[in-house]
């Protein structure tokens, strides 16, 4: 288990450098076995989230001399902790794996979430491509923009693909009109004051 200051999701790649001894061994282990590890979000309080995400190792980036590791980890399937186990130098856990509900996603509200997407990013001046066929949009949505960890954490826990898209829908619909606003006022200020 790694606790982490980050929401892992289903179906997103990130890099880590791993320089704590605990953690080298425990990628070291994994690596080993060809087995993934837990990512869960370590709170302010020390506390750690209910539900994490397993990360597939991809890459092993650099090996460095004094043991450190760069890797490319995916995440895989979202869990909730039953137990921690603190018998070794690392966390470990007993976990329920969380399954999604079938919940068929209308392909118009898939729509409709690209095109908010677009338009947040036509506003930030982005060109980030989305999977338009990925079967968790809503997760490779949330991985493409700055969004706050909270909403993350609280997509993670949601097990239908249609309530996950249906959240992110309203969080881009709320910040939509701030974003474009301040693109506004940013061409304004470009163009002293002239807008064409």
């Amino acid at each position: 288990m790694f606790p982490l200051d980050l929401v892992l999701l289903p179906g997103v790649t990130i890099p880590l450098h791993i320089f704590e001894p605990r953690y080298k061994e425990m990628i070291g282990e994994c690596l080993a076995n060809r087995k993934p590890f837990g990512i869960v979000r370590a709170q302010p309080d020390s506390a750690l989230a209910e539900i994490g995400c397993t990360a597939e190792i991809v890459e092993v980036v650099k090996r460095y001399d004094d043991g450190r590791l760069d890797i490319v980890a995916t995440g895989a399937r979202p869990f909730e902790i039953v137990e921690v186990n603190q018998d070794r130098s690392f966390l470990q856990a007993d976990v329920l794996f969380l399954e999604d509900e079938d919940a068929l996603v209308a392909s118009e509200r898939r729509s409709y979430a690209l095109d908010l997407y677009g338009q947040i990013l036509a506003c930030a001046g982005g060109q980030v491509e989305a999977d338009t066929e990925a079967a968790t949009l809503s997760y490779q949505l949330a991985s493409l923009l700055p969004i706050d960890l909270d909403f993350k954490q609280a997509l993670l826990g949601i097990r239908s693909e249609a309530e996950r898209l249906e959240s992110l829908i309203q969080f881009f619909e709320a910040i939509l009109p701030q974003l474009q606003k301040a693109a506004r006022r940013r061409e304004k200020a470009g163009g002293n004051g002239h807008v064409p």
